[in-house]
């Protein structure tokens, strides 16, 4: 069994070359284990013994071997997706969701909330539209790094909405982040029996 302890190794291309690719699939929630056997797509078993408060992201290599290596996927899971009309709808449905404790994701133009009764009812509340779905779901304040990219909220600048610690350029990301997903959300699983990382397909 591979032992994983840490949720980024820094490596570049070359080291990565002529290694064959091995993938562990995960949910967002599955992706907030610190202590879990897993098998991968290849099948593999690698246990999971990561700090308290980890947070494993889709990209992330996680181990390299002599011929292989393991980069962590997310795997799509169900949310409701919402497209607001406008900058303003955007940060009043976000400030409500994150109000509740729940997380939200960016995805193009909408915004992703956990398929929850919670969030089905507060906002049919609102009074805007949404439509389940299917995303790897990424929610904002728990990403590595900055992309760049048109979000329903961008004006022309693009904040930091990757959690690395800098303040943001722009005033709307810190209304979008909204408080810490609740722990009761994918708290950390005591080390079990192996489970298979379905790969999305």
């Amino acid at each position: 069994m591979f032992l994983i302890t840490e949720t980024h190794l820094h490596v570049d291309g070359p080291t990565l070359a002529g290694k064959q690719r091995d993938t562990l699939c995960l949910t967002w929630e599955e992706r907030r284990w610190t202590r879990k056997r897993v098998i991968t797509t290849g099948g593999r078993e690698v246990a999971l013994a990561l700090p308290t408060g980890s947070l494993l992201h889709p990209g992330d290599i996680v181990a390299v071997e002599a011929d292989w290596y393991l980069e962590i996927e997310g795997r799509p899971e169900p949310v409701l997706a919402v497209t607001p009309r406008d900058r303003n709808e955007a940060i009043r449905i976000a400030f409500d969701v994150g109000n509740r404790h729940f997380p939200v994701a960016i995805a193009g133009d909408d915004l992703l909330v956990p398929d929850d009764t919670a969030m089905t009812q507060l906002l049919t509340r609102l009074g805007v539209a949404w439509r389940r779905s299917a995303a790897i779901f990424a929610p904002l304040g728990a990403a590595h790094s900055h992309e760049h990219g048109h979000s329903p909220t961008d004006g022309h600048s693009h904040p930091d909405l990757g959690g690395s610690g800098a303040a943001p350029s722009d005033p709307l990301a810190s209304g979008l982040a909204g408080p810490s997903p609740p722990k009761s959300l994918g708290s950390p699983s005591a080390p079990g029996p192996p489970t298979a990382a379905r790969h999305p397909g």
